[in-house]
């Protein structure tokens, strides 16, 4: 079997190409990425190549899956950035899959695609794929969603496998994620148990979290097996705010909601942070999902817990972890710090 991965050098890309090099049945892997990474790995070629202007068609060749992973978190300051290449992009990819006759695709979805739903009990994947307007995130991921309703009904051979997975976390992807959401100012030897005084308990606030190495025998599953349809993917248990503070050894602090995403506009606008707070509004409004079918028809079991997962995360913020490749390159310093700071916080792709 010959698998693309677009995408391939990311905190997901990484882990799916390195759970498919596991997989005897995977005799080949093309990583596709922007920038060429130092990283290297059995059984896999990799091609340099913007999906946004490559010649697709030509890469996904004789493949068999296509595994699609890229997208663009920033620049957050300009969304017509990210939505020529997130949507756009997209796009192009699944006409080049249509054009090379590939016999199946996986797209990465998202929890992020799903519209407001309860905190209180779980929805399967039939919930509605609307997103929150007002993030730019969500808008993409619900807008890719229906190009790929229209992609399924134009294209009823091709075996399409939409993942919708929680928060991906892992400790050689903790600088990137600091660098997307966090931005220069996060001070990384205070990020451990101890050092924080406080969590802001916000009404609302519950993370679906699982582990990129789960995240990514998920999608070898997906890959391998004759599955079609979406799967929502996420580990036990759900996250909330005094368990992020038992982890940090600190204490909850109420905080509205209004108080919260004020905050957050006002370090976004002020340049402190790259996150838009839109997100904010995106995180408070995600419905809980429901991860049977992903264990009942995947055959998918998750091997770290959520709280795994995210003390993986903290321990990577604080060592400045990461590795060869350019979106997942370890923390460089104050040095790499100032650069963020020169190009604009959340201004750069």
């Amino acid at each position: 079997m010959r698998v693309v991965v677009v995408g391939a050098t990311g905190n997901v890309g990484t882990s799916v190409v390195r759970a498919l090099a596991t997989d005897g049945g995977v005799t080949s892997i093309v990583g596709v990425a922007r920038r060429l990474p130092g990283w290297r790995i059995d059984r896999t070629d990799w091609r340099q190549a913007d999906i946004g202007t490559a010649d697709l068609t030509r890469i996904f060749d004789g493949a068999d899956v296509v595994v699609h992973l890229a997208w663009l978190f920033q620049p957050t300051r300009n969304p017509s950035v990210t939505w020529r290449a997130n949507v756009l992009g997209s796009m192009r990819v699944f006409r080049a899959v249509a054009e090379a006759g590939v016999p199946a695709l996986v797209h990465a979805s998202s929890v992020g695609a799903y519209s407001p739903g309860p905190k209180d009990r779980p929805v399967d994947e039939s919930w509605p794929t609307h997103g929150w307007p007002g993030a730019a995130y969500g808008r993409e991921k619900a807008y890719v969603e229906r190009v790929l309703d229209v992609f399924e009904h134009d294209h009823p051979g091709t075996r399409v496998v939409r993942m919708r997975p929680g928060f991906i976390f892992q400790r050689v992807a903790a600088t990137e994620q600091r660098r997307l959401f966090g931005g220069p100012f996060v001070p990384r030897r205070l990020i451990r148990a101890g050092r924080i005084p406080f969590v802001p308990d916000v009404p609302g606030l519950r993370l679906q979290v699982v582990h990129a190495q789960d995240a990514a025998e998920a999608y070898r599953l997906a890959v391998t097996r004759q599955v079609r349809g979406a799967f929502n993917i996420a580990a036990d248990p759900v996250l909330d705010p005094a368990d992020l503070a038992k982890l940090l050894d600190a204490r909850t602090v109420p905080v509205s909601p209004t108080v919260a995403r004020a905050a957050m506009a006002v370090g976004w606008h002020m340049r402190l942070i790259p996150a838009a707070p839109g997100l904010l509004d995106l995180i408070l409004r995600i419905p809980v999902m429901k991860t049977d079918r992903a264990r009942e028809v995947l055959g998918w079991t998750p091997r770290y817990s959520s709280w795994e997962a995210m003390r993986e995360l903290v321990e990577g913020l604080h060592d400045g972890a990461g590795m060869d490749t350019a979106p997942l390159a370890p923390d460089g310093g104050p040095v790499e710090r100032m650069k963020e700071l020169a190009t604009g916080v959340g201004g750069r792709a």
